[in-house]
């Protein structure tokens, strides 16, 4: 999915585990996220407030 620029976490290490998610934000009120196992799978698209909310309460 060329539309969408994936990171990880900075708290993910590769030697730890590749059992992660990928969080892309280049995408005017929407944030996206993939499992990093399947860069070519599913991808699900959450809006940006919803997530902040979301990443508030995991902190």
């Amino acid at each position: 999915m060329a539309e969408f620029e994936f990171i990880k976490s900075s708290y993910s290490a590769d030697t730890l585990s590749s059992d992660c998610v990928e969080v892309a934000r280049n995408v005017p009120g929407t944030v996206a996220v993939r499992d990093s196992k399947r860069p070519d799978g599913p991808v699900l698209r959450v809006g940006a407030a919803a997530w902040g909310v979301f990443a508030d309460g995991v902190k």
